[in-house]
């Protein structure tokens, strides 16, 4: 690849850094690179709000596929000692959103600038890491009759450098789950005069091994605590209301959904046996992402013709990620490229992004733009 376009990647990837912003609030984020965008290349670029995206037009009658990055980052304080060090108290770019979002840019130079048999679409996303930004931008697929897509993510734990990919499942399906209890408070001295949503919540929290069993679940299935919540901080005063917060996760999202459902009935079954109300809600919903094999087995087939280490995973992520919104609607597939076996992990105070892996994920979609 062009020197040049890499420097300026880079460049573009410490800016990107040191101006961090959490998901649904990169306002800056997604201004900068439209700008570099518009400075750099002659692409069309189509604002949609909280995210855009960049077109090559190759021709009316060529194939359209899409490569998507995400540029949100996390509210975690930036602690080590780098010089491209986030500016913005408590965010940080520790899951290499920056790094993702510089690479696809990169690739757009390139394209600009060489030209590609393909009408090529530059999709840059905001809201990955709360699960709302794939699913808004989804919409894109159809209106546009997106073909393929393909994204990639940087990872610890993997040779550095290396193109790792799997077939079907990568990514489990999860969301944050919370089941409220209400009943009514009396004198601690007289709890028979109230309703008390501790017993409740304690059922179904005794109940979690049974239904997230493997012998009753054809995949991976989890219910995390995450808290729980119930009545006041006064010795007087028994207990009224309470809440329950799980995180449910399967590698199925049959299975997931089937779980939630189970949760609820548990739930009603002890409002009623109790007299609580009960309700429920839900944040950070991820679809099950599924990589379609014909997709896959492109990556592998331009990992191979460029000479990058291919590793065939063994098992999907229990992480979530909201890619899955788009290979619901289209042909796809995500991968992963390795940031070294002992590399600080993703999401912790010690990780920064490696530069070195710009060049790689560059080459890999220019890869699978010609195949």
């Amino acid at each position: 690849m062009d020197v040049k376009n890499l420097e300026l990647a880079i460049q573009l990837r410490h800016e990107l850094h040191q101006h961090p912003e959490i998901s649904n609030e990169e306002i800056w984020t997604k201004q900068h690179l439209i700008h570099f965008l518009k400075k750099h290349t002659e692409l069309e670029i189509v604002d949609r709000g909280q995210w855009f995206y960049a077109i090559y037009r190759a021709g009316e009658d060529k194939k359209n596929i899409a490569f998507r990055a995400d540029f949100d980052a996390l509210p975690m304080p930036e602690v080590i000692d780098i010089s491209h060090a986030s500016k913005n108290p408590g965010v940080s770019h520790k899951c290499g959103h920056d790094g993702h979002a510089a690479s696809l840019a990169c690739f757009a130079l390139e394209v600009d600038q060489k030209g590609a048999d393909k009408n090529i679409f530059f999709l840059f996303q905001h809201a990955e890491e709360t699960g709302d930004g794939a699913i808004q931008c989804a919409t894109f697929i159809k209106e546009h009759n997106i073909e393929e897509i393909f994204a990639y993510h940087n990872m610890s734990g993997m040779a550095f450098n290396s193109i790792n990919v799997i077939d079907g499942t990568a990514h489990c399906a999860s969301k944050g789950m919370t089941i409220d209890m209400e009943g009514s408070p009396a004198h601690a001295s007289q709890p028979e005069n109230g309703v008390n949503p501790s017993f409740g919540i304690a059922k179904i929290i005794d109940a979690i091994p049974k239904l997230t069993s493997p012998e009753d679940n054809e995949g991976l299935v989890l219910c995390t605590v995450v808290q729980v919540n119930i009545g006041e901080r006064a010795f007087g005063l028994a207990a009224s209301k309470g809440e329950l917060l799980l995180t449910i996760r399967a590698l199925y999202e049959a299975e997931l959904d089937k779980l939630q459902k189970n949760l609820e009935d548990l739930a009603r079954e002890q409002a009623e046996k109790y007299g609580l109300k009960v309700g429920f809600s839900f944040n950070d919903e991820f679809p099950e992402t599924v990589n379609h094999k014909e997709s896959s087995d492109k990556i592998r087939k331009v990992s191979q013709q460029k000479g990058f280490q291919l590793v065939e995973m063994k098992e999907a992520f229990r992480a979530s990620e909201d890619f899955g919104h788009y290979t619901k609607l289209t042909k796809g597939a995500i991968f992963y490229i390795g940031n070294g076996e002992n590399y600080p992990h993703i999401h912790t105070y010690e990780y920064d992004f490696r530069d070195e892996i710009i060049e790689t994920a560059v080459e890999l979609f220019k890869g699978l733009a010609n195949i």
